[in-house]
């Protein structure tokens, strides 16, 4: 199908309100616009799924991951339903974007300026922009008609019925519909939003390029209840066919699974019991029902998939896959739920797909250091928009196109204020918070993935200690490019004399190591100062040298060269 471009007085617009207040890699942003055509822009949300659970959603990976990127090491800044929501809508952490918790005061529907989201800014741009499933938390409670700013086409699920499988009610353009009040195959929720998405890419696959993003309550707990769900906690309800496919499976009970020594811990774990067979056999039951409800999911996303397709559309369509947090299953005496910053409640999924962009390879995984702050600013490289706030994150589009470039920042994990907040810095091998009450957690993740052991007293990593503290300190209240502040490496690489020989020079504190590349492709690795490497080619050439630096940082710096006059 021959692509249109987006239309002239809409791109006039854009530049008339002012979108250029974003801070974007202007090399993602080159390739983004080499790309062919305007993508089309599709945004699958699942609720509360975890990292471990993409084991059952094989379309997902073979439709999206097996044809585009999955990044390994994508963490959520704040594990909870709203301000995840909020940082996707605007790129930003949450004491930016102010939504600080899903009610009020701190946090919900009402905290977020809807007038400068990513609905918005895409809107402007010359997008048609559409929004199915649940929204945030508390939409529609005050107000449950009303449409928010930026949104072409509207299908909210509506509080209090948000999290009904069954006889749940849409704002659908400002007019209610409730399905199903008595639960019937029809009209179970995964299934609706299916024929539903499906439906709108029908329907304006020739029309002008559109965002859609589809927020499925899978596998987020909901109503009605089973008779065999447990008294606590409560469970998500699988498709009547998915009904007890996983029965018999057995709980998976990694080392942190009702952890044995938490004496470690900051004070909210510490005060949890062992937990009891009753307990286990309820997790056993939750985690059943949660997969079997992601089974629907992944059946839609392999429909909506296959209707991009038969619209012509799919090559020309970015995909992002993601969830809005993990969740616990008995890990640290934890029995459900998220907030934590430990593992299971901050590692998410995200699996990108553009086949039609020739730059972006396939079937890749990467294992740079990604975070949910930085969807927002992806999403807006790849359409060609610029962001109407000042965004956190970058895009990650260069990383997808080259395994060796590194953003070299830190992320920011952290929960609602009161007392039992934490600010906690997460690098690649890392993980340092601080509590309200005084608490502290220190964890080194290639020695100890489960989180079993924290560090803070151990005298060996005093040094390591006082440089992410320091550097924590730096980020709970960044705005911008303070966010993604990177080590400073002074860098150098020109041409020497002769055409074709080019010396490539890096220096900065702490330096460990450094690799030089050209063009993507690895030439040496210098471990000694003066950390200097002569390369040959006979073009122009990107020459970049990523460096290893001392308390697990990584950061890469590029120059363009021309080797021979």
């Amino acid at each position: 199908m021959q692509r249109r471009q987006a239309p002239v007085i809409a791109a006039m617009l854009a530049l008339a309100v002012g979108l250029v207040v974003g801070e974007r890699e202007h090399a993602g942003s080159a390739h983004a616009a080499s790309a062919p055509q305007r993508p089309n822009v599709l945004v699958l949300e699942t609720d509360d799924q975890t990292l471990a659970e993409m084991e059952v959603l094989p379309n997902v990976r073979r439709l999206i991951g097996d044809q585009g990127v999955t990044f390994d090491n994508n963490f959520d800044s704040f594990s909870l339903c709203c301000p995840s929501r909020a940082t996707f809508l605007t790129g930003q952490y949450s004491h930016n974007n102010g939504v600080r918790g899903n009610a009020p005061p701190q946090g919900g529907y009402q905290a977020l300026d809807k007038s400068n989201t990513l609905a918005v800014w895409l809107q402007r741009g010359g997008y048609y922009t559409v929004h199915l499933g649940k929204f945030l938390n508390g939409y529609g409670q005050s107000n449950p008609t009303e449409i928010p700013a930026g949104w072409s086409e509207w299908h909210g699920a509506v509080d209090p019925t948000t999290y009904r499988y069954y006889n749940y009610t849409l704002n659908e353009g400002g007019t209610l519909h409730t399905f199903c009040a008595t639960p019937q195959p029809s009209c179970y929720q995964t299934d609706v939003y299916r024929d539903k998405a499906n439906e709108i890419i029908r329907r304006r696959a020739a029309q002008g390029p559109f965002f859609l993003w589809v927020t499925f309550l899978g596998n987020h707990s909901g109503a009605p209840r089973e008779p065999d769900d447990p008294p606590q906690p409560g469970t998500p309800v699988p498709a009547p066919r998915h009904h007890d496919a996983l029965k018999g499976t057995p709980l998976p009970q990694p080392p942190s699974f009702n952890e044995a020594d938490v004496s470690d811990k900051p004070r909210a774990i510490r005060q949890r019991p062992l937990l009891n067979a009753r307990q286990v056999a309820a997790i056993q039951e939750n985690w059943q029902q949660r997969r079997e409800t992601l089974m629907s999911v992944d059946e839609a996303i392999a429909s909506i998939v296959d209707t991009l397709r038969q619209a012509g559309e799919l090559d020309n369509t970015f995909i992002l896959f993601t969830s809005d947090n993990g969740f616990f299953h008995g890990e640290h005496r934890v029995s459900n739920g998220k907030v934590l910053w430990y593992e299971p409640s901050i590692h998410l999924p995200l699996l990108l797909r553009w086949t039609g962009n020739t730059s972006l390879p396939r079937g890749v995984h990467r294992s740079q250091l990604t975070m949910n702050v930085d969807d927002a600013e992806t999403i807006l490289d790849a359409a060609g928009v610029r962001a109407g706030r000042t965004v956190d994150g970058v895009s990650l589009l260069p990383f997808w196109r080259d395994r060796s470039k590194e953003a070299g920042r830190d992320l920011l994990i952290d929960n609602s204020p009161g007392p039992g907040h934490f600010d906690g810095i997460r690098t690649l091998h890392y993980k340092y918070a601080e509590y309200a009450n005084g608490d502290r957690e220190l964890y080194d993740l290639r020695k100890d993935p489960d989180e079993l052991q924290s560090q803070q007293a151990n005298p060996a990593y005093n040094a390591l200690r006082a440089s992410l503290a320091a550097r924590l300190h730096n980020l709970v209240s960044c705005a911008g490019a303070a966010c993604r502040a990177r080590p400073a490496v002074r860098y150098t690489a020109a041409r020497q004399g002769r055409c074709g020989v080019v010396t490539a020079t890096a220096s900065a504190q702490g330096m460990q190591n450094v690799t030089f590349y050209v063009d993507g492709r690895r030439v040496l690795t210098d471990y000694r100062a003066p950390f200097r490497a002569r390369l040959r080619f006979k073009k122009r050439a990107v020459v970049r040298a990523r460096v290893v630096l001392a308390f697990d940082r990584l950061v890469s710096v590029d120059r363009v060269v021309r080797a021979c006059r």
